[in-house]
Parts: C-alpha cells; structure tokens; sequence
C-alpha cells in the first residue's frame, strides 16, 4: 500500500466518524465511529503499520502531543484552575468510584491480578496502560499485558456516547436558562473585563513587535519552546519526583498564556490544530491493532464486566459528591466520563456537542465557557495525572 493511499483511507474513516456525528447531532460521537471503523479495518485489510505509513510515526505522534497539550493549557489561566476546583473533587471523586467498586465487586467475579491490571488503563491513557502491560509480561501473566492495552482501546467505546448524551441534556439546560435570562456567558480563560484583541494584541509580551513578524513559523516556535521547557523540567525533576512531560505541557501552556507569552489557541492561529488533531486521532486508533479478534474473544467477559462495574462506581461517586457541591449530575458525570478517553476526545465531543445544540454563535459561546473548561481540566486531572501514579503503585501489586 502506498503512502497517500493510506493516508487517504485513514482520513476517509475520520471524515466517516465527523459526517455520522453531524448527521446524528452528535448523539453517535465521531471519535466511537472511527474507532469502530479502524477495529474492522485492522481485522480486514488494514496493514498493522498502516498508521506510520501514512506519515504518522510515534515521533510524530509525540511531537504532536507536546504541542497540542501545551496549546490546551493556553485555553485555561491559572484563575480558570482555581475556579475549577468542584471540577476536580469530581473527577477524582469519579476514579475512586471505579476503584471502589472493581475492588468490592470485581474481585468477586474475577481474579484480584485482572482487577489490579484493568483500573490504572480503565481511569487513564496509554502511559499507564504500558506501565501495566509491561508489569504483567515481567510477572509471567502475558493475557494480562494483553488485557491491559486492551481495555485501554474499548473503554472509551463506553465513554464517548455516555458523555455525548450527558453534555447534550446539560446543554439544553444551560440554553434555557439563558434564553430566559438565568445565565451569561464565563469570562473565558485570560481575558479581561473590557478589554478585546483590538485594544490588547497577543502576545502581549510581543505586543509592541510589528504583527507581520508574528508569523505561523513565530507561533509554532514558541508553542515548541515552552513544550521543550516542560520537558527539560521533567528530567531535571526526575532524580526528585517522577513527572509526566505532558502534565508539565498543560502547566507551562497556562503560565505562558498568563504571562503573554503565547496567545490563545496559538496552534488555531497557526493554522495548525486541524492537523495536528488528525495526527493525533490517528496515532490512537493505531492501538487498535493490537485488538485481534481472538484476543477480543478471550477476554471479552472481564473486559465488558470491568468496564459496566468501574462505570457504574463512577456515576454514584460522581452524583454524590456533585450533589454536595451542586453540581448537576450530567455535568458531574460527563467530567468523570473524561477518565475513559481524556484529550483529545473531552475536546472533540464537546465541541461537536455545542455544534449540534445550536447555531447561533452568542449561544454557542455561552455552552463554551460554561462546558469546554470543566471538561478540559478533568481530562488532565484524571488521564494525564491521577491513572499513571495509580499505576505506579498498582504495578507493585504483580
């Protein structure tokens, strides 16, 4: 197979994904479409390297991370984090809920190993995933280390449509409160009262540079600049404390942002975001080709009852603690849902659920600044954060 020809077939799924989900309305997500459609693919005719084929090695894969995190943290402020706080009890309160219930029930219909393996990839991403896989080959249980990348690749099958029809009844909550004049628009992150990009150009560091030098290549450098940082601050800190680069990404993007060091969404303004999504997008169904038929078969029983169990402890601790800092339970739900997928599904499908809601602009502003943010920072919390020291302490449990 060509190079184009599979970057063609790769995009066509993605597009598939997008024009089931416009048709829908977003009640059928674009990400569970072309998620499903890759799994066919993989078990047809696609070829398992068929993703790097296309242009998309796990360098680039990685690069695209550093970048597209970094350009998320410039959508938050450090105030948006402190203002994020009931965000948080909720997204942990969400994980907590998953383990809980897989260690009271789980145990009881599956071993404590199967147990112990599927809740860091259940709450997380691919880090802690091959942090388990790894752990379970090393401890002779190879179904295991299968299972745990697994259950990474299905979990947000359960995830996306969940959280898709909980963001679209809290939407239609929030635009009738505002279409009766209960509620306004959030201050977006880093902007001032008053203020616009016609009287504070961004960067404002760079302000008084003339706005010609500010060119694509300009943003890029910067947005790699303090990818970079967050990096070499991650090494350095190693010896002391081990800290994802990419927890450090979110971080540096934000204090950036708030020191005008970047702009907001500088990777949009770059011309940029569409593409690195695609990438990313198609670096993540990669891992589907790891999930043969057989293997899907063999452990079909544990994977489905983890996932039923660990989704169901999560909406009781979630509506509990959402209830006690008034939070709905739609909007307490769908930000513990974020540990399933994390970035840059939390992003897509909420996104994708304001689209469908409404095409009025003032509105759809209005479901951004109440939405995106809360949804945002609980996949940080619980995938980049929260699932990788879970399975740092887990993985002695082998």
């Amino acid at each position: 197979m060509s190079q184009m020809l599979a970057l063609a077939i790769l995009i066509l799924v993605l597009f598939i994904g997008e024009a089931v989900s416009i048709r829908t309305k977003a009640w059928i997500p674009s990400i569970f479409v072309s998620g499903v459609l890759f799994l066919l693919g993989f078990w047809t005719f696609f070829p398992p390297e068929i993703v790097t084929l296309a242009g998309i090695p796990p360098a680039v894969a990685v690069m695209l991370i550093y970048l597209l995190i970094t350009n998320m943290g410039t959508l938050l402020s450090l105030q948006e984090l402190k203002e994020q706080w009931k965000t948080i009890l909720i997204a942990i309160s969400g994980i907590l809920g998953i383990v809980a219930a897989l260690f009271g029930i789980g145990t009881l219909l599956f071993d404590f190993q199967t147990v112990v393996v599927a809740i860091p990839p259940l709450v997380g991403g691919l880090v802690s995933a091959l942090i388990m896989s790894e752990g379970a080959a090393a401890a002779g249980l190879p179904t295991l280390a299968v299972f745990a990348i697994v259950i990474y690749v299905v979990q947000g099958f359960a995830g996306y449509p969940l959280t898709s029809i909980m963001l679209k009844k809290e939407g239609k909550n929030l635009l009738e409160k505002f279409r009766n004049n209960e509620l306004t628009a959030k201050q977006l992150p880093g902007e001032q009262s008053g203020t616009t990009e016609k009287t504070v150009r961004e960067p404002r560091m760079f302000a008084k540079m003339p706005e010609k030098y500010n060119t694509d290549f300009f943003k890029f450098f910067r947005l790699a600049l303090v990818g970079y940082l967050a990096y070499l601050t991650s090494v350095l800190l190693t010896p002391v404390v081990g800290i994802s680069p990419f927890v450090l990404c979110l971080l540096f993007g934000v204090i950036a942002r708030s020191i005008g060091f970047l702009e907001r969404h500088p990777l949009q303004k770059a011309n940029g975001f569409g593409f690195a999504i695609m990438g990313l997008l198609l670096f993540i169904f990669d891992g589907l080709k790891n999930a043969t038929p057989s293997m899907m078969v063999e452990i079909m029983y544990p994977l489905i009852g983890c996932i039923v169990i660990g989704v169901a402890g999560m909406y009781i601790f979630s509506l509990i603690v959402g209830k006690l800092l008034k939070v709905s339970k739609e909007m307490a739900f769908a930000v513990s849902l974020t540990a399933l997928y994390g970035f840059p599904a939390d992003y897509i499908i909420t996104v994708e659920v304001i689209n469908s809601l409404t095409k009025d602009e003032q509105e759809r502003e209005v479901l951004t600044s109440h939405m995106l943010p809360p949804m945002l920072v609980a996949g940080f919390i619980t995938v980049t954060i929260v699932s990788v020291i879970l399975a740092g302490i887990f993985v002695g449990f082998l």
